[in-house]
């Protein structure tokens, strides 16, 4: 069941959601947040493009690497980000994915690393996990985007009950 799950995802592009993310508008942070995980959307397709191709294991290897530094770099812009982004569920759910990627990322480069038969389930389980994380992290940046234009409608003051309007 899983292999079928992962197959129907190979139509679909990383680089697909790259691209989503740099057409949006928003603000500043949002702005900036929409590069940095454009950035790294490309660098897991990269990544995935190498590995299905069959890619020598010490390439795919210093790929993984440079993946993982990146995302180390994303995880620290992560923690400068505004009270804003922090207050919304979303963000910790997009940062325990990260997480979990990571996990993923570092299982399978130690498989790779020693040649285990396991190291196809491991990167179809870290393929999985990338899909998953990008897919918190584009939630997380359209409520952030919804949230400002809900904290900036004002709120309809409740009507005066009739026994109020007595007594002003």
């Amino acid at each position: 069941m899983p292999t079928q799950r992962t197959s129907s995802l190979l139509g679909q592009s990383f680089q697909a959601i790259s691209h989503f993310l740099r057409q949006g508008l928003a603000d500043e942070d949002s702005r900036e947040l929409r590069e940095h995980l454009g950035e790294l959307s490309q660098q897991i397709e990269v990544l995935v493009a190498a590995r299905r191709s069959r890619a020598p294991a010490p390439g795919l290897q210093q790929q993984a690497q440079a993946l993982a530094q990146q995302m180390r770099a994303h995880q620290y812009y992560l923690t400068g980000l505004g009270a804003a982004w922090h207050a919304l569920y979303e963000m910790d759910a997009y940062q325990r994915a990260l997480h979990t990627l990571r996990q993923a990322l570092d299982a399978w480069l130690q498989a790779l690393a020693q040649h285990e038969l396991q190291e196809a389930r491991l990167f179809q389980q870290f393929e999985q996990r990338a899909w998953r994380t990008l897919g918190e992290a584009m939630l997380l940046v359209d409520m952030y985007e919804q949230g400002d234009t809900l904290h900036s409608e004002a709120a309809a003051p409740a009507p005066l009950k009739p026994w109020w309007r007595r007594w002003l």
